[in-house]
């Protein structure tokens, strides 16, 4: 049911201002404007709820501040919300562009140089670990993982046959991640 839209005109005849009329004044715009310049709001924000929020409420306040404004045809009151609702959106903007936001987001705050502790401790725990093998393990898992080394090239290194080299690896990886597991390190 479409209800014929009550006009709010202050035409020639100069109207005594009361509270109650500004008050109805302000509730008729509200009624007839808030939805659309809600939506405009948004628009201008690229959807950002908070930031259209502050927008519409800072319109709707300095309409409430011009009940002069409010009298005019419903056509004129709308153009002049969307005018304000534009001028307040450019002057935040240009407030945030001057003064960037002081941000408490973790995101945010990240530091610009990568914190390498994690990474140096678990070099540090790997090289100890690596110490508490014996000297053959030890030197068959530093040539083929660390040298990239293959087997062949690590055993002609070490002056092994290759099956030695590979059991090697095989049972010095076993005591290598047995080491790791007591200093706490996991997969």
């Amino acid at each position: 049911m479409n209800l014929p839209v009550p006009t709010c005109v202050v035409s020639d005849v100069e109207v005594v201002r009361t509270p109650d009329l500004d008050e109805q004044l302000m509730r008729t715009a509200c009624e007839h404007h808030a939805d659309a310049l809600w939506s405009f709001c948004l628009r201008l924000t690229r959807g950002d709820a908070a930031r259209a929020e502050d927008i519409a409420q800072e319109t709707l306040l300095r309409a409430w501040r011009h009940p002069s404004v409010l009298g005019r045809e419903p056509d004129g009151v709308r153009a002049w919300l969307f005018t304000v609702a534009r001028n307040v959106a450019i002057d935040a903007w240009r407030a945030r562009s001057v003064r960037p936001e002081d941000s408490t987001d973790p995101v945010d705050l990240e530091v610009v140089a990568p914190d390498r502790t994690d990474e140096l401790l678990q070099q540090w725990l790997v090289v100890d670990a690596l110490r508490s093998l014996s000297a053959d393990h030890r030197a068959a898992i530093v040539e083929c993982y660390y040298g990239g080394r293959t087997v062949a090239e690590a055993a002609d290194r070490l002056g092994v046959p290759p099956g030695t080299v590979k059991s090697r690896l095989h049972y010095g990886m076993r005591a290598l991640r047995l080491a790791l597991e007591e200093r706490g390190v996991t997969r």
